[in-house]
């Protein structure tokens, strides 16, 4: 299979190097030439393993690339959690968050980890692989890169804008990992990262690449997920899934999955205040503004990157609103939703997770329907207990995997919301 950008459909890649430059050239996003069609895949899912359903799907996108041993290695060094959907009141939710960073972006960056170093065998030149986030793209990316040989990896995050855990899980590791506390917010981290791809100095001088969401390898493993949930319903209707949404990868994950084949009925893109979507879908415009802090700041995006799949995918305005609902949440209202899931269910939501619930219970009480519906639960609710806690008055259990982080030492670098200042320190480092 090959890649091509959605500003250009001429000039196709291949999965190796659309991986390894993350961006193309052009500044579009690296599509794949078509969807492939995974339909054999859902007749006997039941008794499938989230391993067997990885494969089968990677295998569709990276045969001309990598020999099925390769992809499985991959698959099993990489998708080693489970992604389990828990029953609650009236819907289900996918808990995404048992990998090693307890967030839903582990599956991406697991196995962008393990192709990354696949490919960087015999390379005679350092990967520097730059990643702007606004939580757990951080976290998880340095997770699944740290102590890999020939890459390193430096991650732009929002100062004082994500949480005290997420900072700690970005900002204390060594080795290969280096973190930049940016004074601005995720849209300028994610412009600085694109700004450095199109630079020709930096280019000459330093091989890049990106572990963000614009890294077609970050999103074909979260359609893993989407098709394993729906292997777990006991009847098998076409689901509605609700999407707690910032960048909006999760949700091109999930209808790349619609389009190989996984019978969703309808999707509902779940955002906080932050409603360039719900407001695009509502007047036909898209215009985007600086992005806004919320309690659930993965999501605190002005302007997503991946909307230029989904509209590359959905050429029709009209058919993309008939597949996607979008509406925007704030944070009272979030607040409101995981009081009364913890009332109601005995079950603790991070904010982002919350969200995603409250597009599900707006879908169900505008709609009536048979139809399963799932929200996904993006993160565990202890990488935001200082905001959570003091909202239940009760403390949450930080599972050791987090513990451990706490107390180390952090070793960010500040720098301010300016190319040169970045361009400067990847010169002064990387070349």
């Amino acid at each position: 299979m090959k890649f091509y950008s959605t500003n250009s459909k001429h000039s196709k890649v291949s999965f190796k190097v659309a991986t390894m430059q993350g961006l193309p050239k052009d500044n579009g996003l690296y599509m794949p030439e078509y969807i492939p069609d995974c339909t054999s895949i859902i007749k006997g899912i039941s008794s499938l393993s989230l391993q067997d359903i990885s494969f089968l799907i990677a295998e569709k996108y990276l045969s001309e690339d990598f020999s099925n041993a390769d992809i499985e290695q991959i698959v099993d060094s990489s998708i080693t959690f489970s992604a389990p959907i828990v029953k609650l009141d009236n819907s289900y939710i996918l808990e995404l968050f048992h990998g090693p960073t307890l967030a839903f972006k582990d599956f991406g960056a697991s196995f962008m980890a393990r192709t990354f170093e696949k490919l960087v065998v015999n390379n005679n030149k350092h990967l520097n692989i730059l990643v702007a986030t606004s939580g757990d793209t951080g976290s998880a990316v340095a997770n699944g890169f740290y102590g890999v040989e020939g890459i390193n990896v430096i991650i732009l995050y929002p100062s004082n804008k994500i949480s005290k855990i997420q900072e700690k899980q970005i900002s204390t590791l060594d080795k290969n990992i280096y973190s930049l506390e940016v004074d601005g917010t995720f849209d300028d981290c994610q412009k600085l990262v694109k700004q450095a791809f199109l630079n020709d100095e930096i280019n000459t001088s330093i091989l890049l690449s990106s572990a963000n969401s614009i890294n077609i390898s970050r999103l074909i493993p979260q359609s893993f997920y989407y098709f394993y949930a729906y292997s777990q319903l006991q009847e098998k209707n076409p689901v509605i899934f609700s999407v707690p949404s910032g960048n909006f990868g999760n949700l091109t994950a999930g209808v790349f999955s619609k389009y190989m084949g996984l019978p969703i009925k309808k999707f509902i893109a779940a955002t906080n205040f932050n409603d360039t979507v719900p407001r695009f879908l509502k007047t036909g415009l898209y215009n985007p503004k600086p992005s806004i802090e919320t309690m659930s700041n993965a999501m605190d995006v002005g302007n997503p990157s991946n909307m230029r799949r989904i509209l590359d995918v959905y050429k029709d305005l009209e058919l993309l609103r008939n597949d996607i609902s979008s509406w925007s949440f704030d944070d009272n209202q979030t607040k409101e939703q995981i009081l009364n899931t913890i009332e109601k269910d005995n079950y603790i939501l991070d904010p982002h997770s919350a969200v995603a619930l409250l597009g599900v219970n707006k879908f169900l009480k505008d709609n009536k329907t048979n139809n399963p519906s799932i929200f996904l639960g993006t993160a565990h609710p202890s990488k935001f207990s200082d905001v959570i806690e003091p909202m239940i008055n009760t403390s949450i259990k930080i599972p050791s995997r987090l513990k451990n982080m706490i107390n180390k030492e952090k070793r960010s670098i500040k720098i301010n919301n300016d190319f040169k200042d970045f361009s400067d320190y990847l010169l002064s480092n990387f070349k």
